[in-house]
């Protein structure tokens, strides 16, 4: 747990990725079909970043170059998706966001769709699409 000075030193991150969602979609930059009042409370209360990029059309190579900052077909991964439990796409020794932000004081954690590999299957799966 941060301390209450150690609070002040270092800002809540809240990085939110999610497939399929443009610029217009949530309701802070302009969207009006669909109401989005938790995303639109965070942008509000925070800070708003306008011009960002991605390396890939498809999930895995854009999780992997965020977390990263490398470029995903440098990794193993030449082209798709990495399957859902397949070998982990990071390398054990890649430093990633979450290693940086650990090391400057930061708890870390992650929740979601991963698409990037596990060290472990908790049961063999009759089909494999991958």
């Amino acid at each position: 747990m941060h301390s209450e000075k150690n609070t002040k030193n270092h800002p809540n991150i809240v990085f939110v990725m999610a497939d399929d969602m443009g610029y217009g979609d949530p309701g802070c930059y302009g969207a009006k079909k669909i109401k989005t009042p938790a995303i639109d409370r965070l942008a509000s209360e925070g800070m708003r970043f306008t011009d960002a990029h991605s390396s890939s059309a498809v999930c895995s190579p854009s999780r992997y170059s965020v977390l990263t900052g490398r470029y995903a077909w440098r990794s193993r991964l030449k082209d798709g998706v990495q399957c859902g439990h397949g070998a982990p796409l990071i390398e054990k020794d890649r430093s990633t966001v979450a290693t940086l932000l650990k090391s400057k004081g930061y708890s870390t954690g992650a929740f979601g769709k991963w698409h990037l590999g596990f060290d472990y299957r908790l049961k063999k799966w009759r089909y494999n699409s991958c």
